[in-house]
């Protein structure tokens, strides 16, 4: 028996998300879990059980993921798993690499760190490959102005205000490392990490800081509905298609809940 540690990246707009589910917002279940287990079981002659770092959101993309599961065999060498999944998964998910871990790592459990980037495109009109992958904001922001109002995002925070109706989180306390805009030729970037997120938070911050910026919102603006506590006070939930789980870190310190 051994646990193995994916990286997976997968194109999630035809996905109702990570989790296996039995019904979603587009009106059918298919689920990168689901596939991945598939496979996972094909290739295993039983059921194998994978775990993700992060619960991704029907539409959302992830260059990053880290999912594990126990193989119940040794003959498979750990750096043919890649090929050998590749060549069964369909053309939107792809194992990018594989590792042997020890027992009782976990790829929620262990993590320390998850980061996601928000794609955003300014020019227009949008090329058609970039259409699935990128929210159209048709304008340039400031760059300077959103990193000001965005530089409260750091540290413990009580992050009620950016939490969705439907999140069950008993705690809406994360631990945010950074949270940072940069331009990429036509494309506006939004990097943040933080020790675990709220169900549909890296979008309602995403979305708030846009629409403030646009409004003319002065600096401290964030920082005070922040504070406030109330969802209410939150802007626009940016939209799924522009959002990648880009990259979960197993090093450091892990800190407080695991929920994403």
């Amino acid at each position: 028996m051994r646990t193995i540690l994916l990286t997976l990246s997968y194109d999630g707009t035809d996905f109702c998300g990570w989790q296996r589910q039995n019904d979603c917002e587009t009106g059918h279940a298919r689920t990168v879990q689901e596939e991945l287990e598939k496979v996972l079981a094909q290739m295993h002659k039983q059921p194998v059980q994978a775990a993700g770092s992060g619960r991704t959101d029907s539409g959302v993309h992830a260059m990053g993921q880290a999912v594990t599961f126990v193989s119940p065999i040794d003959s498979i060498p750990v750096q043919k798993y890649p090929a050998a999944l590749n060549s069964l998964l369909p053309h939107d998910i792809r194992i990018m690499s594989a590792a042997e871990v020890p027992d009782g790592f976990h790829a929620r459990f262990s993590a320390t760190r998850r980061s996601y980037r928000y794609f955003m495109w300014c020019d227009s009109p949008v090329p058609a490959s970039e259409m699935r992958y990128v929210w159209p904001l048709f304008r340039q922001p400031d760059v300077e102005k959103l990193n000001r109002m965005a530089s409260c995002l750091q540290g413990e925070i009580d992050c009620t205000t950016f939490s969705a109706a439907g999140d069950k989180s008993p705690s809406k306390k994360r631990y945010l490392e950074k949270a940072h805009f940069y331009m990429d030729g036509p494309k506006l970037v939004f990097e943040i990490s933080a020790n675990a997120f709220l169900w549909r938070m890296v979008r309602s911050i995403t979305g708030t800081l846009i629409q403030a910026e646009q409004k003319g919102k002065d600096d401290d603006y964030i920082r005070r509905i922040l504070e406030a506590k109330d969802r209410k006070l939150a802007g626009i939930t940016a939209p799924a298609n522009g959002l990648f789980l880009w990259e979960v870190g197993f090093d450091g310190i892990r800190r407080g809940p695991t929920a994403d």
